[in-house]
């Protein structure tokens, strides 16, 4: 089997390492003929050169093509997914040329992980069956935030998404940093606005400072409950796998036209 390395964004937060590993551990408990490696691109061990690196060992010839595929753990397609991982796939293979990376698609978004969110609130105890209580409910999806301007629109989409087929009585986008409005402030608006309970839903993969920031500012402005992250969620793990299979499906198509050129 093709090897999978999990890239994702990590954190001084040690919570947040440790929910990746479960993430990968996952993965590998669903799908065990996969060697599931987790890389992080910021202040964790190992990043993506080292990971990709230990795939391509100095003794392989370079005429022995080393696959593996590359999945941003990413909810949005942002600079590290355009850019950052890209550019250290690029190097990678240019120090090791015997490998052949694909990158996968972000996780997000994905029909899934609506379902994940749906999860974390029931489990902060919002009735997610009650259909009355989903009509007399406000939500707020709160997101990261990026300078990547087609990433909160891609928020902006997912609420409204989440909205029409869902039966809440409202679904807005907020973001922790970089655009507006603040999860804080959306709560405080659909109060203003005369919501009777709000919720907050948190569109991150782990704990950190955005999950602390996000929740501490939610349950101030008076949130009537806050989601955890969706870290390993079943969900989650079936995204990763639904992105896996459709890399190495690319990697197999590639390798045939390779082999009729």
């Amino acid at each position: 089997m093709i090897p999978l390395v999990a890239v994702a964004h990590g954190s001084k937060d040690p919570r947040a390492a440790a929910t990746v590993t479960a993430l990968a551990d996952a993965v590998r408990a669903r799908a065990p003929g996969v060697d599931v490696r987790a890389a992080f691109l910021d202040h964790c061990a190992p990043s993506l050169p080292q990971a990709l690196a230990s795939l391509a060992p100095d003794e392989v010839p370079d005429d022995v093509a080393v696959q593996c595929v590359a999945l941003p753990l990413l909810l949005t397609a942002a600079y590290h997914s355009k850019s950052d991982i890209p550019a250290q796939l690029a190097a990678a293979v240019a120090a090791h040329p015997s490998l052949d990376v694909v990158s996968a698609g972000t996780l997000g978004p994905h029909p899934l992980l609506l379902a994940a969110l749906e999860r974390r609130l029931r489990e902060a105890g919002v009735a997610v069956h009650s259909a009355a209580e989903r009509a007399a409910t406000s939500v707020v999806l709160a997101a990261a935030g990026s300078s990547d301007l087609s990433a909160n629109a891609t928020i902006a989409t997912l609420a409204d998404q989440w909205r029409a087929a869902s039966g809440w009585q409202a679904v807005v986008p907020a973001y922790a940093s970089a655009a507006g409005p603040r999860p804080a402030e959306a709560v405080a608006s659909l109060r203003a606005a005369g919501a009777a309970r709000v919720v907050v839903a948190t569109y991150l993969l782990a704990p950190g400072y955005f999950a602390d920031k996000i929740r501490d500012g939610a349950l101030n402005a008076r949130a009537d409950a806050v989601s955890g992250v969706l870290g390993a969620a079943p969900e989650v793990t079936d995204v990763v796998l639904d992105r896996y299979r459709a890399a190495v499906a690319d990697l197999a198509a590639q390798s045939t036209v390779a082999r009729a050129q």
